[in-house]
Order: C-alpha cells, then structure tokens, then sequence
C-alpha cells in the first residue's frame, strides 16, 4: 500500500514539475514545431551531424536574446515593439517592419505546420483505412479544416495560463517521442564531434539549411513575445532570477530536442543513403528498425511538434499589434479575434492547393531569419540606455554575446539570399 502511495506521490510531483515550466515553454512552442523537425530530419538524411555547431550556436544566442528581453520586460515595464516605438527616432517605422516581417514568416511557417500536421494524421488513417488512398487531397483539407477551427475556437476561451498548459502537454509528449526514437537508432559518436566543427556543406541547398537553421532556432518571434508572456505569467522585478532560470533551461531543452531529432535521422537515413522528400519519408527514419512502429513513434512525435506550434503561430500577430499599441494583449478584443481568424485562413492556402508542406516549412525558415538583426540590434540600443534602463547596467559578458549573435544573425541572413538565389534562380 505504502508503495502504491510512493509512487502516485512521485508522479504527483513530476506532473507538478511539468505544469511548473514557466514563459519558457512558449520559447520551445514557437521553436520546436514542424519547421524545425523538418529542416533537423533534412539536414540529418542529407548531411549527417555536419550542422550541429549551427544548431549548438542559435541555441546559446537564443538562450542569450530570451535573457535579455525578459529582463528588460521585468525592468522596465514595458514590452519590446512598445519600447523600440517609444525611445527610437524612427521607433514607429521600424517596429511595424518587424510586424510585417515575422507577421509574414510565421503565418508562412503556420501554412507548412498545418499541411505537415494534416498530412500526418491522413497517413496514420491511410494505414488503417486502405480507402483513403484515392481520396486523400480531400482528406487532407478535411483534416486541416478541422484542426484549425478547434485551435481557433481556443483560442476564444482561452487565457495564458490555458495555452501554457496545453503547450507544456503537447512538448512534453513531443520530447518523449523524439527520446525514445533516440534509444532505437543513433549517429556514430565521432560524427557528433565532428558536428561541432564549423563547417557548410558544398551543396547547392548547403546555404539554405543553414539559415532554417538559425531561423528556426534563433526566431525573432521568440524573443519579442517574451516581454509579453513573461508579464503574462505575472512575474514581476522579484522573479528576475526565476526569468533568468527559465530562459536557460528553455534554450538548452531547444537544444537538446533539435539535435536528437537530427541525429535520429542521420543515425537511420543518412547511413542508409535515403532522403527526405515528402512527410511519409519521415517514418522512414525509424523503419529500419523499429518496423510499423516507426510511422506511430516518430509521427506522434511530429505532430505533438506541430500542433505545439500552432498556439504561438496565431497568437503572434495579434501580440505584436498589442504589443505596439500599449505592451497589453486582450485575448476577449474583436481586434484578437479577427486578426487571428485572417491567420486561419492563411493558414489553409498550402493544404487548398495541395502545396507540398516541407519546401513551404523550410522556406518559411529562412524567410525568419531577414528580420533577426533588426530585433537584435534593437535591443542593443534600448539595454545599453541610460535614459531606459535608469540604475541598471548590463554586464560586460551579456554585451559581448549580443553583439556576437548580431554578427552571427547577419552573417546567416547574406547566406540565407545566397541560398535562396542559388536555389531559385
């Protein structure tokens, strides 16, 4: 008896544990979605574990920028677009650039997580239901339709502890699944080492994965959202040792779950010669060894990831206008409510068309990345002022790996344009 009680006791308190996570876990939502399932299970097939320093670098500035935006939030008060509109000469101009442009990004990446997600659930209902084959376009949409709405109507009721919790179940079930693929298929250890080693692969989509990469790692969604979770969750200047905790384990989770999803697909495919084409290619990873298994592990994992990502995909243009407008983001506003039914539908144009999800998803990555200096290089400027920050300063170390993650976001964004040029024209 006492035994039983020990154990519903521990699982009492991982549970706890887990609903504990804070803001952070909207970092991991906005992250970890199909975009970077995708781009990690491509890079792994094609390249091995040769793009690990990539995915170890857009962690740690991540880690970095999550840090210093929070902080600036608990500080100050106020919010990211809303500081960068209220101190900056042309504050206005350049905060409804960003909208624009990580508006654009995220509602392309939610395209490619609804038409990755819909067409998951149609293969696990095509392996029991050998009739869908011939209608499967219709299926699809059918299922695309259907996943929206409900996150839609959600949306409606929902507060921020609401979405926080539904993200910690879907990431939390995401990280078991891609944990245990691990344990059935890994790379060899000297090519994880080898993978820390800077270095492009010389091929003509080498440019392009590297911008995914940091698009999907390094997204300037994450950091200009913080500012407004962590007001959400109702931490205040006494919470900024808790801010600084969940920032570190939010980044290191990031890492942690990309580089096992890539080396999954190296330790399966790229020993094998295969890569991935389409979504059915990512049960491949596993049918080596795993057999029909494959299809359920790997895909229940993927799409935890993307449904994970959906919350944030919508919640984002309405939090940066609220952001902009006054730092405040009223989920019950008609202002919400329609902003977010126009990303719904945006989000059903790839699965209408039947557009093939992976090429939307990775595209969408690397269309991320062109707005990240901007939001770097932004809060540069505003942490660095005396006239903001007041009493505070901030450290010499923390300096030192903002400006090196807007040299780094720079670099990957002239080599996002060579890789999109080199590819398309």
């Amino acid at each position: 008896m006492s035994e039983t009680k020990e154990k519903k006791s521990i699982f009492k308190k991982i549970i706890a544990l887990v609903l504990s996570f804070g803001p952070g876990i909207f970092a991991i939502g906005y992250t970890i979605g199909t975009g970077s399932v995708t781009s990690m299970i491509v890079a792994g097939s094609k390249f091995n574990m040769v793009l690990l320093w990539v995915l170890l670098l857009s962690c740690l500035f991540s880690g970095i920028l999550m840090f210093v935006y929070g902080n600036y939030a608990l500080l100050t008060g106020e919010t990211a677009l809303f500081g960068f509109k209220k101190h900056f000469k042309y504050g206005k101009t350049l905060a409804i650039l960003i909208i624009i442009g990580i508006t654009f990004g995220q509602w392309n990446s939610l395209m490619g997580i609804l038409g990755i997600s819909s067409n998951i659930i149609y293969e696990i209902l095509a392996v029991n239901f050998k009739g869908f084959n011939d209608i499967k376009y219709e299926v699809v949409l059918v299922i695309a339709i259907v996943i929206i709405v409900s996150f839609y109507l959600l949306m409606l009721v929902g507060k921020y502890t609401f979405f926080e919790k539904i993200l910690v179940i879907f990431v939390t079930l995401m990280g078991l699944s891609f944990v245990l693929s691990l344990c059935m298929v890994q790379p060899l250890p000297v090519d994880v080492v080898k993978g820390l080693m800077p270095s492009i692969p010389n091929v003509p989509d080498g440019k392009m994965l590297v911008a995914a990469f940091v698009g999907t790692t390094m997204a300037a969604a994450t950091f200009l959202s913080r500012p407004l979770f962590v007001k959400g969750k109702g931490w205040t200047v006494k919470n900024l040792k808790d801010q600084k905790k969940d920032s570190i384990t939010a980044a290191i989770l990031i890492f942690v779950i990309s580089a096992t999803i890539m080396a999954v697909a190296a330790g399966a495919l790229f020993y094998e010669g295969k890569e991935v084409a389409n979504v059915l290619d990512m049960a491949n990873t596993l049918e080596p060894v795993a057999g029909k298994w494959a299809v359920t592990i790997f895909f229940f994992g993927a799409l935890s990831a993307g449904l994970s990502s959906i919350f944030p995909c919508l919640l984002i243009a309405p939090l940066l206008v609220a952001d902009y407008q006054s730092g405040q983001l009223d989920t019950s506003s008609r202002q919400f409510k329609i902003i977010t039914a126009v990303a719904c539908l945006v989000a059903l144009i790839g699965p209408a068309f039947g557009a093939n999800p992976i090429e939307i998803q990775i595209l969408s990555q690397v269309f991320n990345v062109f707005i990240l200096p901007l939001v770097v290089l932004g809060i540069i400027l505003l942490v660095n002022s005396k006239k903001v920050m007041k009493d505070y300063k901030t450290s010499i170390w923390i300096n030192i790996g903002l400006y090196a993650a807007l040299f780094f976001s720079c670099v990957v964004s002239y080599t996002g344009v060579i890789g999109i040029m080199t590819k398309y024209f």
